[in-house]
């Protein structure tokens, strides 16, 4: 669908929105797909699980407006009602939503779906702000009847998954954005309708009526910066000043340019998953680092402290078996470490020394100071060992355990 301003004729769908969803559409469901298998069917469980609690959780929300707004209709707000049947004409939607007026403290309009019904929410707030304008409610129905006629509200939950990646998820939310703000300016009669609707939400029910469109306009320049980048990307809405200046150009018939983002911001964010702005992205990244790290950690520690114990255990093994063989090879007690081949005076680990003693002592120290002592000694003519020292040392040497073969004759 396009939209022609005098000579110039422009796309109704913001560009990217579409490849942005191809994109997400495949990933999500390469997830789902891998999801199914991967759980032998058991997500589907979830799914369902998660189908049913925002069964009730919508059902909720919808009684509450179906109970509380007021439905718009020929004898109720017949201006509104015509509003919205010349919108859905003009955007050639055939099922009409319902379309209700209810009163929050939010400045703004949704459209929401239950059961296969669509509607439409208008906040009085907004209703009241506009009195003076109220050609300028167009907008706000157009945006709506939207998100409706482009399917957004249906396609959400299967493009769910993908939707939680950084830069994807927010950025497609934000194409959806300037695609309904496109539905909203071409339901209005003219450029002054369609911005004053959207300098409503920026300087309130009063203020936007005296504010200087052309230079909130300019002020999009102010978005190029490496925060508002950061914030924009990480989140699901073009900053409103981006959004005027986007509305302006549809208009008018022309091609919008929006202001480049700060290079780094791109790439912070790109760590950043969609969950709910900034914010909330980064703190789910802190905790998932934190959750992370204390996993591996200790993961990690217990590694290392058996690569060192396997390491020790090996050297001091090395040592006795040398001594072993120099005791019974030359019947005397080793004076040192060259008698037993060693080249130098200790065998050293990363946090721990062997060391061999005159009389064949082994001796152990650790990186902290621990120390613990194998040494030879003589008992009905065989060769043995006794262990004494550090608990903590002497527990992961396998010399200081019993030994299955028969021990070597001791020198006379």
């Amino acid at each position: 669908m396009v939209f022609i301003s005098g000579e110039k004729t422009v796309e109704l769908v913001y560009p990217r929105e579409r490849t942005l969803f191809a994109v997400l559409a495949a990933l999500s469901g390469i997830i789902w797909l891998a999801l199914i298998i991967g759980t032998l069917g058991i997500a589907l469980l979830y799914v369902l699980l998660f189908f049913v609690i925002y069964l009730f959780a919508q059902s909720g929300f919808i009684a509450h407006i179906r109970g509380t707004g007021v439905l718009v209709s020929a004898e109720q707000f017949p201006d509104i009602h015509r509003r919205v049947l010349a919108s859905c004409t003009s955007l050639g939607i055939e099922k009409v939503p319902d379309c209700y007026v209810l009163r929050t403290d939010f400045f703004n309009a949704l459209a929401t779906r239950f059961l296969g019904r669509n509607y439409i929410v208008l906040f009085s707030d907004v209703v009241d702000a506009l009195e003076s304008k109220p050609d300028a409610l167009d907008f706000y129905i157009g945006h709506e009847l939207g998100h409706i006629h482009r399917s957004h509200l249906v396609w959400g939950p299967f493009l769910a998954p993908a939707k939680l990646l950084p830069v994807l998820g927010a950025g497609y939310s934000r194409a959806c954005e300037y695609t309904c703000d496109r539905y909203g300016a071409r339901c209005c009669y003219n450029e002054a309708d369609a911005t004053a609707a959207i300098a409503a939400i920026a300087a309130g029910s009063s203020l936007w009526k005296t504010m200087n469109a052309a230079q909130y306009s300019r002020q999009q320049a102010d978005t190029n910066g490496f925060w508002m980048s950061f914030h924009e990307l990480t989140g699901g809405y073009p900053w409103l000043t981006k959004r005027f200046a986007h509305v302006l150009a549809y208009r008018r018939g022309q091609r919008y340019e929006p202001p480049r983002r700060n290079a780094f911001a791109w790439v912070l964010s790109m760590f950043v998953p969609n969950i709910g702005g900034s914010v909330a992205g980064l703190l789910f990244v802190v905790a998932l680092i934190g959750v992370l790290a204390a996993i591996a950690l200790p993961a990690f520690q217990d590694y290392v402290n058996r690569a060192n114990a396997s390491s020790m255990n090996s050297h001091v093994e090395q040592a006795r078996r040398s001594i072993e063989d120099y005791v019974v090879t030359n019947q005397q007690w080793p004076t040192g470490p060259a008698d037993v081949g060693l080249s130098h005076d200790s065998l050293q680990g990363g946090t721990y020394v062997v060391m061999v003693k005159e009389g064949g002592d082994i001796v152990v120290t650790t990186s902290v100071g621990r120390s613990a002592t194998i040494a030879p000694y003589v008992e009905d003519g065989v060769l043995r060992w006794s262990c004494e020292g550090d608990l903590t040392i002497l527990s992961g040497l396998a010399a200081c355990e019993p030994i299955a073969d028969e021990p070597p004759a001791a020198p006379e």
